[in-house]
């Protein structure tokens, strides 16, 4: 990417990412774009498809400004310098020891959750699997046990709120959840709870710059662990139940070798990316190839069409995870790269292994086809699996 433009600005080519069409078959229309144009725009702003510019976009946080959004987002939402001394708060909730910390426990939630699931019958992987799980261990990790119902049926409101287009809906589910944040806040400042071991009561006494974390902010940082994390972990587990059930070979292998789990995760979800995008807008004129993109512009970062780029990983669909690990961008990129990484990969390496020690086979269920999740997600919205 060049910093001056110089010559005129050629035309970026239109598309509707809402359109029924698209909704219909986000992935193939992704690989059509992406094969046809490096970007194109639509109302909503520019998109990057290609895996070079999604990248390079990622790394210049100068030229592609992350405060998109009126309301404050901790750390994701900041720019340099004043985003490193939060993301080096967040990140100290994600080191290695208090990774290996939680493991037993989301281990057992993993175990309990596969055991009682019926076995010869019809299972949706993301609705009985991924979302149950993705609660129960966040819940298990932040200390929120008991609101498990509530959260599962916030995620549906959220779904429903988000595929509506009405804003004033969203706002309010947005409102929601940040009640059910503060509701955890005002229990931890009560005298029974003030001793609470988890992360959510770290964040009352974490300090930055010697100073105490305002409750604004610490919303903003669980808003950023759950809101999200919650419906990515669910969808996450359908992308990758359902490669295992179409993929037995690499299913046997991996009930062989354990130890390869996470690497086998990471290509899946290259393979069927359900984290589609995120936003930027420019602090000045650049240009993209032979396109110019002006100052204030809206930019969004298709990780899900950048990580099957034909340029990087040649045949997007083929399974190679040591051979596409050093270019896989389910994580992100640059400074915004996603801090929960490690809690992430330990949780889905927990549950896939205990879905496969638990059973002998993971197949499609006969007469039972998949549906696909529409924007803002991935992947699949219900997996129709048989556990054998």
């Amino acid at each position: 990417m060049n910093r001056r433009v110089d010559d005129p600005q050629a035309a970026i080519p239109a598309w509707e990412p809402l359109s029924p069409e698209v909704l219909a078959d986000q992935l193939g229309t992704y690989d059509r774009q992406r094969i046809a144009c490096a970007l194109a725009r639509s109302p909503r702003g520019v998109t990057l498809f290609r895996h070079a510019d999604v990248v390079a976009a990622a790394h210049d946080p100068q030229t592609f400004s992350s405060a998109v959004s009126a309301r404050r987002a901790v750390p994701n939402g900041m720019d340099p310098p004043e985003h490193a001394p939060w993301r080096a708060l967040v990140d100290s909730f994600f080191a290695p020891a208090q990774i290996a910390a939680l493991e037993p426990r989301v281990r057992a939630i993993a175990d309990a959750l596969v055991a009682a699931l019926p076995r010869g019958t019809v299972v949706d992987a993301v609705a009985e699997i991924g979302r149950p799980f993705a609660v129960r261990a966040q819940t298990a990790w932040l200390g929120w046990q008991g609101i498990e119902d509530e959260l599962l049926a916030w995620m549906a409101e959220n779904h429903a709120a988000t595929r509506s287009g009405d804003t004033a809906r969203s706002a309010a589910v947005a409102a929601a959840f940040d009640e059910i944040i503060r509701r955890q806040l005002r229990r931890r400042r009560t005298p029974d709870q003030a001793t609470s071991d988890d992360p959510t009561t770290a964040l009352l006494t974490a300090t930055l710059d010697g100073q105490p974390l305002s409750e604004a902010d610490i919303v903003s940082i669980l808003r950023n662990w759950t809101a999200g994390d919650l419906a990515s972990m669910a969808a996450a587990l359908g992308v990758v139940a359902w490669f295992l059930a179409t993929h037995q070979d690499v299913q046997q292998a991996l009930r062989d070798r354990p130890q390869d789990l996470a690497l086998a995760i990471d290509e899946m979800l290259r393979i069927d990316d359900p984290f589609l995008v995120n936003r930027r807008v420019t602090t000045h004129a650049v240009r993209i190839g032979e396109h110019e993109l002006a100052a204030g512009d809206r930019v969004y970062l298709n990780w899900t069409s950048a990580n099957r780029d034909e340029a990087v990983f040649g045949d997007p669909g083929a399974y190679r995870p040591e051979q596409n690990a050093p270019h896989n961008l389910v994580y992100g990129t640059g400074i915004h790269a996603c801090p929960g990484r490690p809690l992430a990969t330990m949780e889905l390496v927990v549950a896939v292994e205990a879905l496969l020690k638990a059973t002998a086979l993971i197949d499609p269920a006969p007469g039972a086809s998949p549906e696909r999740e529409t924007y803002p997600l991935g992947g699949w919205r219900r997996v129709p699996v048989r556990l054998r």
